[in-house]
């Protein structure tokens, strides 16, 4: 099955996410290069260098894997109008990066589609969230 899946560990090349409002994506983080900025709760911008172990990103992989982050859609975003900007609300751009091809899924986090495919992409995101608090706590 593994070996068959449509994103192989063995093609792995990076994992990029950017998130913040939607007017301001601030926070980002790409393994393939270790930066990794912040915003702190006083809004303070704060860059600095993460390096994950290639378990990590095994782990990571294997987590959208099991969570089905390849079958949902690329663009799970909110229709916004002048009624309703939602420039508040909290976005986020997950893409994972192989040899010939690429996943890129943005969430809104007021997505109102599918609750099976957002809660796969959120919890993708979240794994990658936590994953990011403990290679930095190390």
């Amino acid at each position: 099955m593994i070996k068959n899946a449509p994103f192989r560990f063995s093609d792995f090349e990076s994992i990029e996410l950017t998130y913040g409002t939607t007017d301001s994506l601030l926070n980002s983080f790409d393994s393939k290069s270790g930066d990794y900025q912040y915003l702190t709760n006083d809004n303070k911008l704060v860059k600095d260098t993460l390096k994950m172990r290639d378990d990590d990103l095994l782990y990571l992989h294997r987590k959208a894997q099991e969570l089905g982050f390849w079958n949902v859609d690329d663009d799970m975003t909110t229709k916004r109008d002048a009624d309703n900007p939602g420039s508040s609300i909290p976005r986020y751009i997950l893409k994972f990066t192989y040899k010939d091809k690429s996943k890129e899924v943005v969430l809104d986090a007021d997505y109102e589609g599918n609750p099976k495919m957002k809660d796969a992409a959120k919890s993708t995101i979240d794994h990658l969230m936590t994953m990011l608090a403990e290679v930095k706590a190390r």
